[in-house]
């Protein structure tokens, strides 16, 4: 019952009251993203949600536009400033998803939406995470974030999926509150300074599980 109907209710209860308590919070982070990333404010990018459903997902930007000579985007590290990094530390460039609970694209707590091109590279138990809502913070976000593997970040999506309680989503948001503001761990992975990109499983072999 929680799942089907009530995780919704509280989903948009909870949107409406951190845009309300929060609004000056808003206002503070988009006029500083203005003044040092420029514009436009808000990074938009296709994710696929509950049913693959692609929608537009939104954030702060927290990189620059910077190019090199033929006119193609530098790479993360470079174009990610201290100011882009401090709001991805504290998790205040994910504010706007807000508006993506609101209209029902995501949810507080679910597996974090992922990019469009991720998703011939599923394998059948990998895509199983997207039989829900996406979610503003999940388990994985809370037992690692970018610092444990995509492999990793799958299971504990499916877990999350096959475990959905009221306690449970109550334990991740405090618990994500605390990883983003007291311990800020997980931030970058071992090999990136955000998430090296997911290039897919690969395919374990009968002989492979048999030596």
């Amino acid at each position: 019952m929680y799942r089907r109907y009530i995780k919704r209710l509280i989903d948009v209860a909870c949107a409406l009251a951190a845009i309300t308590v929060f609004s000056w919070l808003y206002i503070i982070v988009a006029i500083l993203v203005r003044i040092k990333l420029g514009s436009p404010i808000l990074f938009m990018q296709e994710r696929p949600g509950k049913n693959e459903k692609i929608f537009k997902l939104y954030k702060f930007r927290t990189m620059t536009d910077k190019r090199d000579e033929k006119g193609e985007l530098l790479p993360d590290e470079v174009r990610l400033t201290k100011f882009g990094k401090l709001l991805r530390k504290t998790s205040l460039d994910e504010l706007p998803e807000v508006f993506n609970i609101l209209k029902g694209d995501m949810s507080v707590v679910g597996p974090r939406p992922l990019l469009v091109n991720y998703l011939p590279l599923y394998n059948e138990t990998q895509r199983r995470r997207h039989e829900v809502r996406p979610g503003l913070s999940g388990l994985a976000q809370i037992s690692g974030r970018n610092a444990i593997s995509w492999e990793e970040k799958f299971d504990l999506d499916i877990k999350y999926i096959d475990n959905i309680t009221f306690l449970g989503d109550v334990k991740i948001i405090l618990l994500t509150v605390w990883k983003a503001f007291v311990k800020e761990e997980g931030i970058s992975s071992a090999a990136s300074v955000t998430m090296e990109e997911f290039k897919g499983t690969p395919s374990v072999t009968e002989e492979e599980v048999n030596a």
